[in-house]
């Protein structure tokens, strides 16, 4: 690539297997060479509106999210320069005062649900991912997370996917996959997802 760094994206609804698959091809890769910006790290702080879990507060909305900033940090890694990445609580809705440095590698991977559904972010990315999982599958992947990693009640979880999860989805989410270079299916096994998305990205370098 021009700027010596290859931007790559990977979406796909929440739930679909592309934090996994962006984690497989970082193992697969080697930290020297990959590094990982995940979208999540981008949640603006929303501690003083959060009313419970389906309530005022759509995480799943692009408004949710601090793109602008996303944008500027991709801009300025390609240009060789690191980064301070937020760092956001998922407990308390809220960007804590640290933040985490980021440095630039050869190899970018930007993982997130809503990622092309921003024309400055796809214009960001020199390759585009996206992994294409049934709802039912989505759902219940969520629902193990968020009850275990998160520490939320599953009438909570299961009320937010009806109310915005999936909404969002089907607005934002499933149009924009037409924006991808490559679909890879989120039930085929993680091994063939990562083998031929690691395929896609050692042609491209």
């Amino acid at each position: 690539m021009e700027s010596g760094i290859l931007i790559v994206g990977i979406s796909g609804g929440s739930g679909s297997g592309k934090t996994t698959l962006a984690q497989g091809i970082i193992a697969a890769l080697g930290l020297d060479t990959c590094a990982v910006l995940a979208q999540d790290s981008y949640y603006i702080d929303q501690s003083a509106r959060f009313d419970g879990d389906g309530g005022s507060v759509n995480f799943d909305h692009p408004s949710s999210l601090d793109f602008a900033l996303l944008a500027r940090h991709l801009h300025d890694l390609r240009s060789g320069r690191s980064v301070e990445v937020p760092i956001y609580d998922f407990a308390t809705h809220s960007r804590r005062a640290q933040t985490s440095s980021l440095r630039p590698k050869p190899i970018l991977i930007v993982d997130g649900t809503l990622l092309y559904s921003q024309a400055p972010i796809v214009a960001a990315l020199n390759y585009r991912i996206f992994v294409d999982t049934p709802e039912s599958d989505r759902y219940r992947r969520r629902l193990k997370r968020d009850v275990e990693e998160r520490g939320r009640k599953p009438e909570g979880v299961e009320r937010q996917f009806l109310t915005q999860v999936k909404p969002m989805h089907d607005e934002f989410i499933e149009p924009n996959k037409t924006r991808a270079d490559f679909i890879v299916s989120g039930l085929a096994g993680v091994r063939e997802a990562l083998e031929q998305s690691l395929a896609k990205i050692r042609a491209l370098r």
